[in-house]
């Protein structure tokens, strides 16, 4: 790697920056540097939406060669930016002339303090030049998921996201801004400095194995949805950083007969298309993970590595029976995703080794029936009080397999031992199933926090088995769901 300028697209022309910190943020640059202060800065956390911007990446499959996607540039770091396109608010109206998007907000009287409003405008812009065609209202909800207006005027924020699509299209040129990418990557790889520390985008694996080796202590970052928060929130000051999201390699998704492997870079919005397309029981977290701006920058491989007890992914992947590969060096190791963490924040992970890749089983010996569910206050933006992950596989009217998993409950996410002892070889059945609820008990000894009570998380865990049996069971015995119930 050789040390330059952070160069990047923006405004019709490639950025050169130099002398800004490592963990200078996105929105900072634009607003105290670039003087575009259209994007504006709310909660510095990634909740609120307000300084959402879209990223322009080379992608052959995307439209014109073009991938764009909206993001939190208040935890986006500065140098994450290098070879990519930066699109904001002021970039929208051509010529004088309003997008749809910003037409059809004016039309619909959909700003009222307008603070909200750019940072709308730009998710519903991402949609709309991604994706053709009308929308259904859960669609434009999903999209506007990472969005918060504190005039709760989202009625007509909906209505303007409708009323866009059915404009007349105004397409974007991709071309010049392709064409500027693709002299970008033919750069070398990303080394910066500021100050003490320095900031390395390495491209390949081999790379990227090699420069952690030699600097252990260096932070990993990947989608900046975590590490962000440390800069915004906690003030902290952060070592040399090695970057992932250049790293191809690991953004890779295969499938074969027998097993779903997702590289740890991939972005959890790609790594949930893929787990819902192998099992759309996934699809009911992957649209409340989050939100969409943070299921487009943090990464699957980024919400397991980091351990959390909470962490949304972990419990469906470990009833799933995933494994994680790990790299350090030339020397790669696989462990069940259950043995990588030892205690809370505490992980099997030695010194400059990362995880690589997660491999899910999905061929025949995959199980039968599989669950995973998110119990939280709100539906979307929140974290979870408790999460589940359930599979059981049924042969001859019996339990064969049993793998129940949970996160909220421990210091890490982790099975139930007890629980599936009570199933395995039992009857697939409501007395077999009760059982297993009281087994359950005994598994776990949460914690009460702001989020919720032990008490409460206790029956939530043993009300989200019987949810599983209801949902599994024949057709006869289960009952109607809400959302199955027309208007």
């Amino acid at each position: 790697m050789t040390a330059r300028p952070i160069q990047f697209y923006f405004r019709g022309a490639v950025q050169q920056i130099s002398g800004k910190p490592t963990t200078r943020s996105v929105l900072q640059w634009l607003r105290e540097d670039a003087c575009a202060t259209g994007t504006k800065e709310g909660c510095a956390e990634g909740d609120c939406g307000a300084c959402t911007v879209v990223i322009g990446e080379r992608d052959d499959s995307a439209p014109g060669g073009l991938k764009l996607t909206a993001v939190n540039a208040c935890i986006q770091f500065l140098p994450t930016l290098d070879g990519k396109a930066l699109f904001t608010v002021e970039d929208l109206a051509d010529g004088g002339d309003l997008h749809p998007v910003q037409q059809a907000m004016v039309d619909c009287h959909a700003s009222q303090c307008g603070f909200c409003t750019p940072g709308f405008a730009m998710s519903l812009w991402a949609d709309y030049e991604t994706r053709s065609g009308t929308r259904t209202r859960e669609q434009t909800l999903s999209v506007l998921s990472g969005n918060l207006c504190r005039c709760t005027g989202y009625r007509p924020i909906i209505d303007a996201a409708t009323a866009a699509h059915a404009r007349p299209r105004v397409a974007m040129d991709r071309a010049p801004v392709r064409a500027a990418l693709d002299l970008l990557a033919a750069l070398p790889a990303l080394e910066y400095q500021s100050d003490h520390t320095r900031f390395f985008a390495p491209r390949t694996v081999d790379e990227l194995a090699s420069t952690y080796l030699a600097r252990p202590s260096a932070r990993l970052l990947a989608g900046s949805t975590d590490i962000g928060l440390w800069v915004t929130k906690q003030m902290r000051d952060l070592p040399d950083l090695i970057y992932l999201g250049a790293v191809t390699e690991l953004r890779t998704i295969t499938r074969d007969d027998d097993q779903l492997v997702i590289g740890a870079g991939a972005t959890l919005t790609e790594a949930f298309a893929a787990l819902v397309a192998a099992n759309p029981a996934w699809q009911e977290l992957a649209e409340r993970f989050a939100s969409m701006p943070i299921r487009n920058a943090g990464t699957l491989g980024g919400n397991i590595a980091n351990g959390s007890p909470i962490g949304d992914s972990m419990p469906g992947l470990i009833a799933l029976g995933a494994s994680v590969l790990l790299q350090r060096g030339d020397a790669t190791r696989e462990i069940a995703l259950e043995d990588l963490y030892l205690g809370y924040q505490k992980s099997a992970l030695q010194a400059g080794e990362f995880v690589r890749a997660i491999r899910v089983p999905c061929g025949p010996a995959a199980p039968t029936m599989f669950r995973t569910w998110k119990v939280s206050k709100r539906a979307d933006q929140d974290i979870s009080a408790v999460c589940a992950g359930i599979a059981v596989s049924v042969r001859d009217g019996l339990i064969e397999s049993a793998r129940v998993a949970f996160g909220g409950m421990a210091a890490t996410p982790s099975r139930a031992p007890r629980c599936e002892a009570a199933l395995l070889g039992q009857p697939w059945s409501a007395e077999s199933v009760r059982a297993a609820m009281l087994a359950l008990s005994a598994d776990y000894m949460p914690l009460t926090d702001m989020r919720a009570t032990a008490n409460y998380r206790n029956a939530t865990a043993r009300n989200l088995l019987w949810r599983f049996w209801l949902e599994t069971a024949a057709p006869a015995t289960a009952p109607t769901r809400l959302a199955e119930v027309s208007a």
